[in-house]
């Protein structure tokens, strides 16, 4: 067998680089419900690339540049997605709604439908725990948002959002994933990695149900609580009568 230059076997057939939109269905999974901004893409059979960044402030910063970069790495642009998969939460109002409009936007602007995952449902399905178990995910003030598990893709209770002391009596004993019950030791003594949701997870838990003909729900955030910021229920008047 004679060899070209660079090193090629002489007469072989010679692959270029994988066309782009070869693919039939192309998912973006985003979330921003927890300090991790993280994006993925999913063939319909696993993830082709993801993107993990951990900053509580620059949810909004950050985003868009990590779709842009993905969608690069893969050689793909972003009209060949054909569906948004959005984390929807629990988490803080500002970090949440940053990803959930993104992907409207994206769903709009592009004539694809988007699909609402929970965050912690995400978070459950990258463990390989063997029985029941809890995700607690920061909920700030002292508070976790929570939600209790009977395998790695089926939720029993929640998502709620409570001190931890609070429900101390509900979880006792049952192994525990996420940032939250990482923070309280005292009420989670079993807490262990993940910390964050990983948007490769949210992709491929939405693929595999999307697969068996389920419907997810709408990319409506799950708040849980009432906005920091509130209109004062009675002011003061000073402007001139």
């Amino acid at each position: 067998m004679t060899v070209a230059a660079g090193g090629r076997p002489s007469g072989a057939a010679v692959r270029g680089p994988p066309e782009p939109y070869a693919v039939c269905v192309l998912l973006l999974a985003l979330d921003t419900a927890t300090p991790a901004i993280t994006v993925a893409l999913h063939d319909g059979t696993a993830v082709i690339a993801s993107s993990t960044q951990v900053d509580a402030r620059r949810h909004g910063e950050l985003l868009l540049p990590a779709v842009d970069r993905l969608l690069a790495e893969a050689g793909l642009g972003l009209d060949a997605v054909t569906g948004i998969v959005a984390g929807i939460g629990p988490g803080p109002y500002t970090g949440l709604r940053v990803g959930l409009m993104t992907a409207d936007t994206f769903g709009l602007a592009l004539g694809v439908p988007v699909y609402g995952v929970c965050t912690l449902d995400g978070l459950a399905y990258a463990t390989d725990i063997d029985g029941p178990f809890v995700v607690a995910t920061d909920a700030r003030r002292k508070e976790v948002y929570w939600a209790r598990y009977a395998d790695s893709r089926t939720r029993v209770t929640g998502p709620s959002v409570d001190r931890p002391a609070d429900i101390a009596d509900e979880v006792a004993g049952l192994p525990a994933v996420g940032a939250g019950a990482l923070l309280y030791p005292d009420t989670f003594p079993q807490a262990h990695e993940p910390r964050h949701v990983s948007a490769a997870a949210l992709a491929s838990l939405a693929a595999e149900r999307l697969a068996a003909g389920e419907e997810l729900p709408a990319p409506r955030p799950l708040y849980l609580r009432r906005p920091d910021a509130q209109v004062p229920k009675s002011y003061k008047v000073v402007t001139p009568k």
